[in-house]
């Protein structure tokens, strides 16, 4: 490439291909994949098993990335993602899930107004420990419901992006009746409920309006044994060079050059990068050359989010048996909740899931202290409630490794950003959550980014060695699919 910073349409960067490369018979086609998530194993699966040498790079000690079930309590608890996100044939990941037989616990339907789980599924609490009334959380869910149908003809309608605030209020402008319901719905009853109910839904429905995610079918299920045995199972075989963190990635002509954090360089013909977009916005990876301008605009312009998980083993279940105890507050600060994993898998485990500034804010702490802040706020709510046993807690945003725990599209940035961060330049493909375009921030999202990177790769390395067969079928195409088994609620 020359040295001037290329600000092209950088659609036109999918058809490059070189004329002048010397094609290196002596050698079978070899790809580097960077990063050991759901992505990368993906995307380096289905190279191996389409005859491709294949090495993966991962900087962790483990596989999974973001992905992580731990073992320490004698059962498994998934710290990061936990869900499959649409239970359906259509989903590319349920099929693997399914053929391992493993069991889902649905916590939603299709028609939730939160993203993962049901109002229904809740008990509500306000700080002071009195729950709020189940009649008054299903009125204002339902007036919520009308709400977001107004907000999504207010996002159709104007062409220029706007918080979520700014939609919500010209919602209310048009339809006086909405807000007219919600104080009819909640009067007589305590204020602080009100404010804390709808900050609530504000806070999933600005979540989910941000991040524009195509929602499939099949309602949300929780893995029951963690998401562990998948990823292994799509592992299984691979060449992974664990405690290799790269620092250096150079493109050339007839291959690639990666360096990890030791001096130590490999070569290929290309390579799939798959790390997060919080490393890939620290820079701590050195592109030479330099990445096009609009693809660095890409990742300066997404976002990342912060959730994490402080999860708490009790000895005894002392809480309702539902699968949320919710907190109301006030304030954004104020709001959180506790996964009820014990109504799920029968362990006696509640999992606080802080998020935004919050979750920031608990990351400065150290691991008993942020599961004394968690057990402090679930004492207000339940005074009763007995010490934890044992804790575990989730750095995702401080971890060097991920330096976040999902992307989003930022309120005025362009709405093509997922699709910029996964287009290819030259020789080096891009997968993960940031760069699927329908299912951002989601595990499935990330395991089909690496399946559509892979093939790219693949037919451009065997392009490269004349043996691209255009007959050959693709990856997993006559595989059965088979939808994992969704346990009912109970």
């Amino acid at each position: 490439m020359g040295s001037a910073r290329d600000k092209s349409n950088p659609q036109s960067k999918q058809a490059i291909c070189y004329s002048n490369v010397e094609v290196r018979r002596s050698a079978s086609p070899s790809v580097i994949v960077i990063g050991g998530g759901f992505a990368g194993i993906a995307a380096a699966r289905a190279l191996h098993d389409a005859s491709i040498q294949v090495i993966v790079l991962e900087s962790r000690n483990r596989v999974g990335g973001r992905v992580r079930t731990d073992y320490s309590f004698g059962f498994p608890v998934d710290l990061g993602a936990s869900w499959l996100h649409g239970v359906c044939k259509e989903n590319p990941l349920a099929p693997v899930i399914g053929r391992l037989g493993l069991p889902l616990y649905r916590t939603s339907g299709d028609n939730s107004v939160l993203y993962d789980h049901d109002l229904e599924s809740y008990a509500l609490f306000d700080m002071d420990g009195n729950q709020v009334p189940q009649e008054l959380v299903s009125q204002v869910g339902k007036t919520f419901e009308a709400i977001l149908e107004e907000t999504n003809k207010v996002r159709e309608e104007f062409i220029e992006d706007m918080s979520i605030h700014q939609a919500i209020s010209i919602v209310f402008e048009r339809n006086p009746k909405l807000r007219g319901f919600l104080i009819r719905c909640c009067s007589g009853t305590c204020v602080e409920w009100k404010a804390g109910l709808l900050q609530m839904l504000r806070q999933y429905l600005s979540n989910a309006g941000t991040r524009h995610e195509e929602l499939l079918p099949g309602g949300h299920g929780l893995m029951v044994r963690g998401y562990l045995p998948v990823i292994n199972t799509l592992a299984k075989g691979l060449d992974i060079r664990l405690g290799h963190r790269v620092t250096k990635i150079n493109r050339r002509k007839n291959g690639v050059k990666v360096t990890v954090e030791n001096g130590k360089t490999l070569f290929a013909d290309a390579a799939v990068v798959a790390v997060p977009l919080g490393v890939l916005k620290s820079n701590t990876i050195k592109f030479e050359p330099r990445l096009p301008e609009w693809k660095e605009e890409a990742i300066a312009d997404l976002g990342v989010g912060i959730e994490n998980k402080i999860v708490l083993h009790f000895d005894r279940v002392f809480w309702p048996n539902v699968e949320f105890l919710g907190v109301v507050a006030e304030t954004s600060y104020g709001c959180s909740y506790f996964l009820n994993l014990h109504k799920a898998t029968g362990h006696a485990v509640l999992v606080y899931m802080p998020a935004g500034q919050l979750a920031r804010d608990i990351d400065k702490l150290s691991d008993d202290a942020a599961a004394n802040f968690a057990f402090i706020h679930l004492k207000k709510i339940l005074p009763d409630a007995s010490a934890p046993i044992q804790h575990l807690v989730s750095r995702w945003g401080s971890d060097i490794n991920s330096l976040g725990s999902y992307s989003y599209d930022a309120v005025g940035k362009p709405h093509d950003l997922y699709e910029r961060l996964r287009i290819p330049v030259d020789n080096l493909f891009f997968a993960g959550e940031a760069t699927s375009t329908d299912y951002p921030g989601s595990v499935h999202g990330a395991y089909h980014t690496g399946l559509m990177a892979a093939e790219d790769c693949r037919m451009r390395v065997l392009e490269r060695y004349g043996e691209l067969d255009l007959f050959q079928p693709v990856m997993g195409e006559d595989t059965p699919a088979s939808v994992p088994l969704l346990i009912s609620r109970i």
